[in-house]
């Protein structure tokens, strides 16, 4: 058995005694699923009908562990049992999700419980086989939340209870130790901090860029323009609102409307664009082409609105409204590989560029909730998975994971302290451009009409979310060419306010993002609003001897570890062009 299969079927029958344990406390509560997720597992209560006439607070989780720990003790097996459909409903009968869970059984359903002490629960498990194989010092409950049974807002409210659990003790230490580290960097905090952004809470999900944080946006957004129009790209700009009917042909109306913002104007009905791809294709329809026009690669900085609900948004990492550094390339079948090949090179030396060279790809194939036949998913999948062996890329399956319309590959990196991040991807897409769908076409070597394939393609994805990832992986600390404040020029007293005020200037006007701080404060403040509130790479202090030398006094930012010195201005703006042409993650 795998060790990650081992572990999360530790975490799930540390659900199960975690449930007991709440029963215990709580008598009359109803429970609905507990499944095992990263890091740990939540269990989901009703707390409506406590025999106690109250549920629990964050106050009592101490007592909860107290009690599962107790459970633990006592070397309780795992015990499996089959019973009919008329058996799970009667040993459930003061259950009601689980005898909603019962009835949605198919009929020829293996149903099985699960006790342990006197806990019974409806599962498939599998389970260890005793309690003694979950270590007591190895879980800790983590917080409480609110939860809608199955999602569905219609639904009652449940309240889940997220628990951290790992195989050993120490696992657990470590895993504590990296939440506590990334707290102190919480994208939301720093942004504050930074003064980057903020988000209103009237306008949920929309973000509001403040010059700082607006300044590192658009570096990254000039920096990802040059590498794709170097790369072959020609950008495009579609339209924000478009038509129910060409949401309808390209599918998205059926399988993704519960997200689309809708609106109406002259008895037509519209849909603010939850992403790219109708519009990139409807720019290749607007005229006739030829095989020797492709691949057509068309990149867009399409601004998205997604309808996410609110309890699931979080920071700039998720939001309603984000642009994507998207990309569509329209191609032949015999292009796909090249294709995906081409991209992935891409990806990597754009990841490189922000220090990250640690890449898992996952490659996610045919979802239940599909379009097209299946004879061309398996073409789709093939040509997606031969351009993988292309590129050199080796690959985890994620069955029923791609989106409606194709396969895809999720490209996953690691920030700093091991988190995983899922940013770029690329999808193999035969179905928008069917004639079935949009209807693209192009005139093959034999003079006949043939439907290309798109490739959908983003390597940041939202520019939000992955500048909340930056943010973190930094801790706020940016690399040079990325900082919002890449100098500041501080003189030692107002005599020197003049000269500080020139090499400002001189560094802006070669393209350097650098301001002077001649702003009447004394030295000490102004330093130490420049290195916790702006974390400035550079600090060029200035006063007499700098000024008769022409030089400055330059002070690195503390992470960097390295010591004060003295350089004439042209070094220094040779030093500050090397490491920001660079693109250098160190100082």
């Amino acid at each position: 058995m795998a060790e990650n299969e081992k572990l999360q079927i530790i975490r799930h029958s540390c659900a199960h005694v975690m449930a007991e344990a709440v029963m215990h406390l709580f008598p009359g509560t109803k429970f609905a699923i507990g499944p095992a997720i990263d890091n740990g597992f939540y269990y989901d209560f009703d707390f409506t009908d406590t025999t106690t006439g109250t549920k629990p607070t964050e106050d009592d989780f101490p007592a909860i562990e107290k009690e599962m720990r107790r459970i633990l003790s006592g070397n309780f097996e795992f015990v499996r049992t089959e019973v009919t459909r008329e058996e799970a409903l009667k040993l459930f009968a003061d259950q009601p999700y689980k005898v909603e869970l019962i009835n949605e059984l198919p009929e020829d359903a293996v149903i099985t419980t699960y006790k342990q002490d006197d806990f019974m629960d409806l599962c498939r498990g599998p389970h260890v086989a005793s309690t003694k194989e979950i270590n007591q010092q190895s879980f800790k409950i983590a917080k409480m939340a609110g939860a809608y049974w199955k999602g569905d807002v219609k639904r009652p409210q449940l309240t889940r209870i997220y628990t951290y659990c790992f195989a050993k003790p120490n696992d657990l230490k470590d895993y504590l130790k990296m939440l506590e580290e990334a707290e102190k960097r919480d994208h939301r905090k720093l942004g504050v901090q930074l003064d980057l952004f903020h988000i209103d809470p009237e306008d949920p999900g929309q973000i509001f860029w403040h010059p700082n944080g607006w300044t590192m946006y658009t570096t990254i957004q000039d920096y990802m323009r040059k590498r794709v129009l170097a790369d072959g790209y020609k950008e495009v700009n579609t339209p924000a609102i478009m038509p129910r009917s060409l949401w309808e042909r390209s599918g998205h109306w059926g399988h993704y409307q519960r997200n689309m913002f809708i609106t109406e104007s002259e008895n037509r009905v519209f849909a603010i664009k939850p992403m790219n791809c109708p519009g990139a294709l409807e720019i290749f329809k607007s005229r006739s082409r030829s095989y020797k026009d492709l691949p057509m690669r068309l990149a867009e900085f399409g601004h998205d609105v997604r309808n996410e609900p609110s309890g699931t948004l979080h920071g700039i990492m998720r939001v309603r409204g984000f642009v994507q550094d998207d990309a569509h390339i329209i191609c032949t079948e015999e292009q796909v590989a090249p294709e995906v090949a081409k991209f992935c090179k891409l990806l990597k030396s754009v990841y490189h560029d922000f220090g990250f060279d640690e890449l898992v790809v996952k490659f996610s194939t045919m979802p239940e909730d599909h379009v097209g036949d299946l004879a061309t998913w398996e073409r789709a999948e093939k040509a997606l998975s031969d351009a993988c062996h292309e590129a050199g890329l080796e690959y985890e399956i994620q069955p029923g994971e791609g989106a409606f319309y194709g396969p895809k590959l999720e490209f996953k990196l690691y920030d700093c302290l091991g988190r995983e991040w899922q940013c770029g991807t690329i999808q193999a897409d035969f179905q928008l451009p069917s004639a079935e769908r949009l209807d693209a076409t192009y005139i093959g070597s034999d003079n006949q009409k043939h439907h290309p394939v798109m490739l959908h393609r983003a390597i940041l994805g939202s520019m939000e979310r992955f500048l909340g990832i930056i943010i973190e992986n930094f801790a706020g600390a940016m690399p040079a060419w990325l900082a919002f404040e890449q100098v500041a020029v501080v003189p030692v007293g107002p005599d020197f306010n003049e000269y500080a005020d020139s090499i400002a200037q001189s560094l802006r006007e070669e393209g350097f993002r650098a301001e002077s701080y001649s702003n009447g404060d004394n030295m000490k403040s102004n330093i130490k609003v420049i290195t916790s509130e702006h974390k400035t790479p550079y600090i060029l202090v200035v006063g007499a001897k700098e000024k008769e030398s022409n030089s400055v006094n330059v002070r690195f930012r503390a992470d960097s570890g390295l010591p004060q010195k003295t350089m004439s201005i042209d070094e220094f703006k040779a030093y500050l062009a090397e490491n920001t042409k660079n693109h250098k993650t160190t100082l």
